[in-house]
């Protein structure tokens, strides 16, 4: 499943540019930036993406890339869990 990434263009300046150039190498994760994604407060405070709809925050750039692919693996093994549980309906 592709993993939908998105970044406010009003965080880049806690660096967010450089986690999203590095996850658009990724084939599997679509990338997208808005001009605003209405979490202001967030946005200030925090570097921070929405991954797949999901809120991430973390205290650096760095950190952040880290949490995202965190986010991404911890979504895909629910998905799989889920998958497996309809199956044995």
């Amino acid at each position: 499943m592709m993993n939908i990434v998105e970044f406010c263009v009003g965080n880049m300046h806690h660096g967010t540019d450089r986690v999203m150039h590095r996850l658009e190498n990724d084939p599997d994760v679509e990338v997208i930036e808005y001009g605003c994604l209405g979490n202001c407060g967030e946005c200030y405070l925090s570097p921070y993406a929405l991954v797949n709809g999901e809120s991430v925050v973390a205290e650096t750039a760095d950190k952040l890339y880290d949490a995202i692919r965190e986010a991404i693996g911890q979504q895909e093994e629910e998905r799989t869990a889920l998958d497996k549980l309809l199956d044995d309906l």
